[in-house]
């Protein structure tokens, strides 16, 4: 790539993560219902993520980083062989939904 396309792209790429957080979706559970649903969270974690604040996207949604380290195996998996794919893909999903449920929890009490 020539200098010229590298620089419009950290353009577009500045653009976007300014104003990424004037296009997140709102909760439809929570706007319903009144009360948050396991999703919650996640938009305004992986911003923070995009914005190099990985303590904050922690802090927002906890289960950020198995999802990211779940969907970096099965993009792995896809273009690569490895032995133990599937069982590592069954363990990081277990430990997505278990992080995903145990965060939902302790929302409520």
């Amino acid at each position: 790539m020539d200098n010229r396309t590298v620089v419009e792209m950290k353009f577009i790429l500045t653009l976007f993560l300014l104003g990424i957080e004037d296009y997140m979706l709102p909760c439809f559970t929570k706007s319903i219902f009144g009360f948050d649903c396991p999703g919650c969270g996640l938009q305004r974690s992986a911003a923070f993520l995009i914005q190099g604040e990985f303590v904050e996207a922690f802090k927002m949604y906890p289960a950020i980083y198995p999802i990211i380290l779940l969907f970096g195996v099965l993009a792995a998996n896809k273009f690569f062989s490895f032995k133990y794919a599937n069982q590592a893909i069954i363990t990081l999903m277990i430990l997505t939904v278990g992080t995903i449920l145990i965060n939902y929890i302790l929302k409520f009490i």
